[in-house]
C-alpha cells in the first residue's frame, strides 16, 4: 500500500491560496490524467467497494462522479450520482445541511436507491464532513444501507471523521491518504 500512497501523493498538486488566501487546494487533476495513477487510484476504490459488500456507488459532486463511475465499473456495481439541488430532472430525495457560512442541499433520483441496497459513498477530499454526512442521511432515508464512505485524501486538520463517525454507525470510512 506503501507504493499506490507514493505514487498517488505524487500525483496531487498543492495550489497556494486557491479558492481564497491562506488555503492549500489539494488539486488532482494531474492524478486523473495519469493513466497508471488514475487506474491504481480506482483498482484501490474497487476493492475497498468488493470488501464493504457494496451493490450501489454513489459518487458526490462533482469529483465523486469522476472516481466513483470508474470504480462502479470496475467493481460490477451501480453508479448514482448526488447532486446539488436542482440539476435532476426526476422525482428526488432532498437533503440539507449546514456549510460554514450559510447552507446547501443534495439530492438524489428517488428511484435510484431502494432496500436491499448496499452503497458505498465516494469522494475525492473529506474535510469537515457535511457532504459526506448529508449523503448518508440521504442513503438511509432512501430505505438503503450504508456500506461505508471512502475518500482519495483525508484533511485530517479540519476533523470530518469525527464529525462522520457518529452518523456512520459502525460503516467503515476508508481513506487512502491522509494530509
Amino acid at each position: 500500500m506503501t507504493d499506490i500512497k507514493e505514487l498517488l501523493l505524487s500525483r496531487i498538486r498543492d495550489v497556494a491560496d486557491y479558492p481564497e488566501p491562506g488555503v492549500m487546494f489539494k488539486d488532482i487533476t494531474p492524478l486523473l490524467a495519469d493513466p497508471a495513477a488514475f487506474t491504481a487510484l480506482t483498482d484501490a476504490l474497487a476493492e475497498i467497494a468488493g470488501n464493504t459488500g457494496a451493490t450501489k456507488i454513489v459518487g458526490l459532486e462533482a469529483r465523486g462522479f469522476i472516481l466513483g463511475a470508474p470504480v462502479a465499473v470496475r467493481a460490477g456495481v451501480g453508479f448514482i450520482p448526488v447532486r446539488k439541488a436542482g440539476k435532476l430532472p426526476g422525482a428526488t430525495l432532498s437533503q440539507a445541511y449546514d456549510l460554514e457560512y450559510g447552507s446547501a442541499e443534495i439530492e438524489v433520483h428517488a428511484e435510484d436507491l431502494a432496500a436491499g441496497d448496499r452503497v458505498l459513498v465516494i469522494d475525492d477530499v473529506l474535510a469537515t464532513g457535511g457532504t459526506a454526512e448529508a449523503s448518508v442521511q440521504l442513503i438511509r432515508r432512501a430505505g438503503a444501507e450504508v456500506a461505508g464512505l471512502a475518500v482519495l485524501m483525508e484533511l485530517g486538520f479540519l476533523g470530518g471523521r469525527a464529525r462522520l463517525e457518529p452518523t456512520l454507525a459502525g460503516a467503515p470510512l476508508e481513506s487512502l491518504l491522509t494530509v
